[in-house]
């Protein structure tokens, strides 16, 4: 069990600090185009798109975070209405629950990434599918995420409610 909660940070370490880089260079990419287009008036046509590719890798990838953390929108009215007893099995049907669709879409998303293989995205020259594949990365990543919640439970306490009901 320690060997896998060690992986399991080494994991979700990687995986954030590969997400800020990826925001940081789509901040970067976002700031040129802008520079491009209003004061050198030429503007670029990669900038957009490279900027749009790098969020949805970065939003895909901080999905697993938020779900690690425990930090997804949650309705507590149910569990706060249960017994502990009731509450930990709700707990394990909505981790069955979200490991099965995380799952689906993990699935359907590689579908898609092979499906559109051969295409390119014109302003950037790459594949598409590189776009894409973050799909059923991030869906996977967010269902080890769950998984790892659920087995390991949670090392951190949870996150600070930030709502009006304090």
């Amino acid at each position: 069990m320690r060997m896998l909660r060690i992986t399991e940070r080494v994991l979700f370490k990687v995986v954030s600090v590969i997400a800020q880089l990826l925001l940081v260079a789509s901040a970067g990419a976002a700031f040129y185009q802008v520079i491009a287009r209003f004061i050198l008036q030429s503007p670029a046509d990669w900038s957009e798109v490279l900027t749009r590719a790098l969020l949805i890798w970065t939003v895909l990838l901080g999905i697993s975070l938020a779900f690690r953390h425990g930090a997804m929108i949650s309705v507590e009215l149910l569990q706060n209405l249960l017994k502990h007893r009731w509450q930990r099995w709700l707990q394990h049907v909505i981790a069955v629950t979200c490991i099965g669709f995380l799952g689906f879409i993990a699935w359907i998303g590689g579908q898609m990434t092979y499906r559109v293989r051969f295409q390119n995205v014109p302003s950037l020259d790459i594949p598409i599918s590189w776009i894409y594949l973050a799909i059923p990365v991030g869906a996977t990543l967010a269902a080890i995420a769950v998984l790892m919640r659920w087995l390991l439970g949670a090392d951190e306490p949870a996150p600070v409610r930030n709502d009006a009901q304090g």
